[in-house]
Formats: C-alpha cells, structure tokens, sequence
C-alpha cells in the first residue's frame, strides 16, 4: 500500500527524526522524502511517501497523531489505495459555475468515478449548483470573498477529502495549506496555458501577445503559484483573426476550461497520473 504522509508545524530543530525512524522501524520503504523550511514563516513541512502492507494503516495513523502532538505538528496520513475505487473530492469555488458544473455532470454521468464529498466557496455564487446535485455546501469567505483557510483545511479533514479540486477557485492556498495536503492531492485549474501564460489575466495576456491559441491547464499545486512542471492536462482552441477578446473569453470559460478541467480530474482519480518529487509521471 502506497502511503502519504505530511507533517507541518512551527520549524523547530529534531522534527523528522522520531516520524522517520519509527516509520523504518516499522519496516516502511521509503519511496520519497521532501522537507522545507519556510523561514518567512518560521513554517517547517515535509512529505514522505512510503510503501507498507495495508493493515498496518490505522497503526500508522495512531502512532503518527502521538508524535504529532509532542512535536505540536499537524501530521496527515493517507494513501489513495485506500478509497480507490471511489475516492472523495472537495470542490472549491468562487464565481465561475462552468467548471464545477461539468465536474458534477462528469460524477454523475459515470465519467468521473468518484464522490463529491463537499463544495466549499470563497463566495456564495454556486452554493445552488451543490443543492442542485445534493453536494453539501461549506461557506468560508467573508462580505470580500477572503478565504478562511484554517476553516477550509478543516472542513478538508471533516469530511475525509481525498482530492481538492480548485475549479475557478480565485483564491491563492498558503504554503501551510498546500503542503497539509501535498503529494498529488489538489488539483487547479488555472484558465491559461503554462508555462507560458501564469498569474490572474492569462486571457489578457495571450491577447496582448496577439496569440490565435487560447488553453487551459489542469495541474497539481505545489507552494509556488502557477509553477508549469505539475501539468496534468491543457486544452485548446483556436480562434480567428479578429475576434474580440470578450468572445475568445467566453468560448475558454463555457466550453475549453471545463473541459480541461473534467479530463484532469478524471485522470487522477482513474490513477493514470501521479505528483512525484514535483513531477507528474505515469503511475505503473
């Protein structure tokens, strides 16, 4: 069994020591290991993904919550062999209906094989699109659409989310966050291609640069904002010479982005694809 864990907490000296040797101790093959030290943020994270036999998993838990406690890290034990066949999925949003509305669609017409754990919003906009498809819905924004994110981190764990989607979630996760649920488990939609178009007007951009080609990608989130080596899907399409921008606007948002995002999502959660030291590669 494939298992991932992330630790996180204020940076302190001696953090890893007691989570790697009791996991070795337990006979753990160790398949990847990553430890940051944010020092902006005095944050210390890290990730192992290891490898152990599955009725070893509510051990693992227990014993990690324990050094989690006397360490004062928030420690997180998953493994995606666990829920496989119908894994949980948090979807976050904040305006856009497109994208979340085709995820929905794509759960119940049988082309995503997973469960919508919960809809979370950083603004009220789609919370009739989750009663609409009975999805529990979670409002974290405040009268500005400022995101809680310790509510939303909570919420995650609440409702034992395996995978984050951000459809047209306009919010940036803090680092702390990202790395709560690191490992291939949240998963954007950023509404331009990357590398080549980051940052929050990719449309705007492309015009600029008089592009005919307008995209969108579906990659994995790591703490660095729109970083281009996690993608897991890009679509495109191609307009005339002379379209306004508002039209090329339109045809991303109703029909490219949603698409994308659909067919990323469901390669994840089918296990084509996997996040690896930062890298997407083929699961085998």
């Amino acid at each position: 069994m494939q298992i991932i864990i992330t630790a996180v907490g204020p940076d302190n000296v001696r953090l890893a020591d007691p989570i790697i040797h009791y996991l070795t101790g337990q006979g753990a093959n160790i398949a990847e290991i990553q430890m940051y030290d944010h020092d902006e943020e005095a944050l210390f994270a890290m990730l192992l993904r290891i490898h152990l036999p599955s009725g070893q998993l509510g051990e693992i838990r227990h014993a990690l919550a324990e050094i989690g406690k006397l360490k004062k890290l928030s420690i997180r034990v998953w493994s995606p062999d666990e829920r496989a066949a119908r894994p949980r999925l948090a979807i976050c949003v904040t305006l856009r209906p497109e994208t979340p509305l085709a995820l929905l669609r794509a759960i119940r017409d049988g082309q995503i094989k997973a469960d919508p754990a919960v809809m979370i919003g950083s603004r009220p906009a789609c919370r009739g699109l989750a009663e609409q498809f009975a999805v529990p819905w979670e409002m974290i924004g405040d009268a500005e659409g400022r995101a809680d994110d310790e509510r939303l981190v909570a919420i995650l764990d609440e409702h034992q989310v395996d995978y984050v989607v951000l459809a047209r979630y306009m919010r940036i996760l803090p680092p702390a966050s990202c790395w709560k649920y690191a490992g291939g488990r949240i998963i954007n939609l950023h509404h331009g291609l990357l590398p080549s178009f980051p940052g929050p007007r990719p449309y705007h951009d492309a015009y600029a640069g008089r592009m005919l080609t307008y995209g969108a990608t579906c990659h994995f989130i790591v703490p660095e904002l729109d970083a281009g080596n996690q993608i897991i899907n890009q679509s495109t399409y191609t307009v005339p010479p002379g379209m306004k921008l508002e039209e090329i606007i339109r045809l991303g948002q109703e029909d490219n982005e949603p698409r994308c995002l659909v067919e990323g999502v469901r390669r994840v959660v089918d296990r084509e694809v996997q996040l690896h030291f930062h890298r997407v590669v083929a699961r085998k």
